[in-house]
């Protein structure tokens, strides 16, 4: 590692940023509190950016680059932080995006994870997902669950990711982690092989495709709690995704699957909180139950937003609900909740807007 990748490393540590950029044309860019800065370093040319790339990455994943364009891999740097990170070829020159990966596993409350969802990790079996766009803070939900799990119960846990980013040690229950390109070759073929090996629990860093996603909800059906991810935002969007990820005549054999099957979904965004310092996360919590089950079968998900608001006892929130819970309590401000909002009428309403930002 050069010397100057050093302090850049150094620096996303010292700042607290999450994210560093590297792309001719421009000096390094970080990302702190959600906001994207220039470092105060000259503009990085082809030759800088090839040789940080060089710096970086293993002998498999530059080859893997020259292969096909781009590659994934996660860095440790010194006992300070590990990276997550993906190098790439543009306009046939050289760049690189380096996300933080925090080096302690943060817990429910720091987090604000809802007391509800803690209750549902000793749960025998079933399809627990968490969802949110990139950057919301999924790999981070996950492992703070999983280490929970980890912490409390004896169970055979195995995770699937690609790359490993958090480092779990073996507590009261053990844990294997396998890595998509290193330990395994694909996602699909990691789950099959897991059921062969006796666990209890699954996590599958990302279910990308038709074959992962099956494969995860028969697990989940014949006695295992399988943890995945996917990239929607809120609960009923969560459950079409999946359904229409599938051919149309397959569809109605998913629903019926899905219905038994899914535990629950935790769906978040992640936003810069109204001080400037910071972020914070708001989350929406569904929670399977017969009126939930009900609607994905019969193919009405729009009606889940409706159970989820008169299930408030049960530990169920709207997205929509924490956001405008966390804007009463001043941590964001009105442009990002109508930002995050999935409703930006109804949000108008609760906020007695008479207008929507932008004439929307």
């Amino acid at each position: 590692m050069n010397v100057e990748l050093e302090k850049l490393l150094q620096t996303i540590v010292e700042t607290r940023g999450s994210d560093l950029h590297l792309t001719v044309g421009r000096p390094p860019v970080i990302r702190v509190h959600g906001r994207l800065r220039s470092l105060k370093l000259p503009d990085l040319g082809p030759e800088d950016t090839k040789a940080l790339v060089r710096s970086l990455a293993p002998a498999e994943s530059l080859e893997e680059l020259e292969r096909t364009g781009t590659s994934d891999f996660a860095l440790a740097y010194h006992d300070l932080a590990r990276f997550r990170i993906s190098i790439y070829k543009q306009k046939d020159r050289y760049g690189a995006a380096l996300r933080l990966i925090p080096n302690q596993l943060l817990t429910f409350e720091q987090i604000g994870l809802p007391e509800s969802v803690r209750e549902l990790l000793n749960m025998p079996r079933g399809l627990f997902l968490v969802t949110g766009p990139t950057g919301s803070g999924k790999t981070t939900t996950l492992a703070t669950m999983l280490d929970y799990i980890n912490q409390n119960f004896d169970r055979h846990i195995i995770t699937v990711e690609d790359p490993i980013e958090y480092y779990h040690e073996h507590k009261q229950s053990l844990i294997m982690q396998r890595e998509v390109g290193h330990d395994v070759p694909s996602f699909p073929e990691a789950l099959r092989r897991a059921l062969r090996q006796d666990p209890d629990v699954i996590l599958l860093g990302e279910m990308r495709d038709n074959a992962t996603i099956s494969t995860a909800i028969t697990a989940a059906e014949t006695g295992h709690l399988v943890f995945g991810t996917l990239h929607t935002t809120g609960s009923a969007r969560t459950v079409d995704r999946i359904i229409d990820s599938f051919p149309h005549e397959q569809q109605e054999q998913i629903r019926a699957q899905l219905a038994v099957s899914l535990v629950a979904v935790v769906s978040q965004v992640l936003m810069p909180h109204k001080s400037g310092q910071g972020r914070v996360a708001a989350f929406e919590i569904l929670i399977t139950n017969s009126a939930v089950e009900n609607h994905i079968r019969k193919n009405e998900t729009f009606k889940i937003p409706s159970v989820i608001q008169t299930s408030k006892k049960r530990g169920m929130v709207r997205l929509d609900d924490h956001l405008f819970e966390l804007y009463q309590n001043d941590q964001i401000d009105k442009a990002t909740v109508y930002e995050y909002c999935l409703s930006r009428q109804e949000m108008a309403l609760k906020l007695h807007d008479d207008l929507l930002p932008g004439g929307a």
